[in-house]
């Protein structure tokens, strides 16, 4: 028991320095966690959700492409802060997106049709023809990527107040007994009950039973694709949206420190109560542990380093050190959120850390995962009644504001090294 939390301890340290996920980190430190073949599909882990899906799924058909040049095709990074209030909820909730449209569907479609990859696309009402879809799917030999909610597909063993407020993509990849194996970057075989996943994929109306089926591994101008992605990127998170690009971090920042306002975080969070729930939400929203992958900022700079290559273009090289610049600056404002100096605050890190290394456990991981939600989630519940600390709002303000100041400079130089490669 000591050593393994010796060597979960150390697992944490090095995401804090690389931001890798539990399970990169995991493979370079104890060399374990290689891919592993289940039903002929490889498991290989991944970051990001979507990106790992794509590129995971390619892998099998035979198309060796990295998820950073997936996410860079796919149009890069994004910015998004939400912050909502529900009746049905005693407490807000927060919602960080880093990804190139990171609130639509479409970027699926999007991206796998700039990669020149078929697909077929389906969404259905019926529960009957949502199966049989996927049923076809996978007796063709065709991992498809579904959606179920998070909550309700059970393994994140969410509590039960979250159910219907949504998930990420996963690849359906087998049937086995009365199962259906997915890949959620795990690296040991998961299995979730058939019935189970009809119910979580129909859950949440506005992508109720989507999937998409991908036949084969297509192919395209790589050069043209990774140009159009750059584009995006800049048009994107280099526009003026408060929702939806840069401008959005610095609305956050403002509103985290502006006691006026009403949606500032002092007000929103007077008393303390729901506080806690939110700086957790924001560590695990920018770090590589949770659901989604992060701020993603590392993993774009790996695909302009990929880039400059395949587009003989050094100074785009440079572009990436500046992004890895934004990936410092974002670790910061985790760092502001949820201080590991504070014991309680450390604690909730690294139970959230443990779940999340026990979803790359598969199946195996199940009871791991079982404890470590637990624990979270009762912590949790009890700090939110007792903040150990008062927030310092001003200190995290600061930090988001100097993430955005960091990420502004990225993409102005990305900007200029874009538009010497434009005739």
């Amino acid at each position: 028991m000591t050593s393994d939390k010796h060597l979960k301890a150390r697992i944490r340290a090095r995401m804090a320095r690389t931001g890798e996920r539990y399970a990169e980190a995991r493979r370079h430190i104890v060399g374990l966690g290689r891919e592993h073949t289940d039903h002929g599909y490889a498991l290989r882990g991944g970051v990001h959700p979507e990106t790992a899906n794509i590129t995971n799924v390619l892998h099998h058909h035979g198309r060796e492409i990295s998820e950073a040049m997936v996410l860079g095709v796919g149009g890069g990074l994004g910015a998004g802060y939400i912050l909502w209030e529900f009746a049905a909820h005693d407490a807000p909730v927060l919602t960080l997106g880093f990804r190139h449209r990171w609130n639509y569907l479409d970027w699926t479609d999007a991206t796998l049709t700039r990669l020149g990859v078929p697909f077929r696309a389906e969404r259905t009402g019926g529960a009957r023809k949502a199966q049989a879809a996927l049923t076809a799917a996978l007796e063709a030999g065709h991992p498809a990527i579904v959606v179920p909610d998070r909550q309700f597909v059970g393994y994140w063993h969410l509590p039960a107040h979250l159910d219907g407020l949504g998930g990420h993509q996963v690849v359906a990849y087998a049937h086995t007994g009365g199962g259906v194996r997915l890949d959620d970057r795990n690296l040991g075989p998961l299995t979730v009950d058939s019935a189970r996943l009809d119910r979580a994929r129909a859950r949440v109306g506005s992508y109720r039973n989507c999937l998409w089926e991908i036949e084969g591994p297509g192919g395209t101008d790589l050069a043209a694709a990774v140009l159009a992605g750059l584009g995006d990127c800049l048009a994107g998170l280099g526009g003026s949206s408060t929702s939806f690009a840069l401008p959005a971090w610095r609305k956050w920042a403002r509103s985290t420190a502006d006691v006026r306002a009403a949606k500032g975080w002092p007000t929103v969070f007077a008393g303390g109560t729901g506080v806690v729930g939110a700086l957790l939400s924001i560590w695990e929203g920018v770090e590589p542990v949770g659901a989604t992958g992060g701020h993603l900022r590392d993993l774009y700079a790996r695909f302009l380093d990929e880039a400059a290559v395949l587009l003989r273009a050094p100074d785009l090289t440079a572009c990436g050190d500046r992004f890895r610049e934004a990936a410092a600056a974002w670790h910061a404002v985790a760092e502001a959120a949820l201080p590991a100096d504070v014991p309680d605050y450390r604690q909730l890190r690294e139970l959230s850390a443990d779940l999340a290394a026990a979803v790359t456990l598969g199946d195996e991981g199940d009871g791991e995962r079982s404890a470590s939600a637990a624990a979270l989630w009762a912590a949790r519940a009890e700090l939110d009644r007792r903040p150990p600390v008062d927030p310092d709002f001003p200190a995290l303000a600061t930090a988001i504001e100097t993430a955005y100041e960091t990420e502004s400079v990225a993409v102005d130089q990305l900007r200029n090294a874009v538009r010497s490669l434009v005739p």
